[in-house]
């Protein structure tokens, strides 16, 4: 049972009941009609990263989908909320790569983004050897890893949200989302 393939998908939704306003994140991001299972951050050798479009067509409603998803709610007016989930693929298609989840509150998408990028390119970065300062910045660590030439990709998909101003629930929900 490893996946051949994976999309990324997110959404934000909001509503008086903290559940309903997960439900209606997932709607936003098209995968509420699947049975969702939780699962580790292993991006699984030779998985291949298809546009979202693609993917749903591959699955059918009430299918046990296995998702790393990152999810954060607030019922707090105004307050700024993320959920990421950060990518990262080797060029070896016979070695796994990493997948992180990330929520934050008060940080922008850009922020979470990078900083779930950062954490998934840093666990790959060390199984494969990589010589890195960790305490550096992102963006000198992914330098280092791009002219290593054993990451070939990294990314991430994140929602952000301010919560409601009247007090209902906002959530939103970051998803890899596997396909056997």
């Amino acid at each position: 049972m490893v996946p051949k393939k994976v999309f990324l998908t997110k959404g934000v939704g909001k509503d008086k009941e903290r559940l309903t306003s997960f439900e209606k994140a997932l709607r936003d991001a098209g995968i509420a009609q699947f049975n969702l299972v939780s699962i580790s951050s292993i991006f699984p050798p030779g998985c291949k990263l298809i546009p979202k479009k693609e993917g749903l067509k591959l699955l059918k409603p009430g299918q046990i989908v296995y998702v790393v998803m990152s999810r954060n709610s607030t019922n707090e007016p105004h307050r700024l909320i993320t959920a990421s989930v950060g990518m990262t693929i080797p060029k070896d298609p016979n070695q796994y790569g990493y997948l992180s989840e990330h929520e934050g509150f008060g940080e922008t998408e850009e922020k979470a983004g990078d900083y779930a990028e950062d954490l998934a390119a840093t666990m790959l970065a060390t199984i494969l050897g990589l010589e890195f300062d960790p305490m550096s910045s992102y963006d000198e660590k992914k330098e280092i890893w791009k002219m290593s030439g054993r990451i070939v990709k990294t990314t991430n998909i994140t929602q952000s949200a301010i919560g409601d101003k009247n007090g209902l629930w906002t959530t939103v929900v970051a998803a890899a989302v596997f396909i056997l």
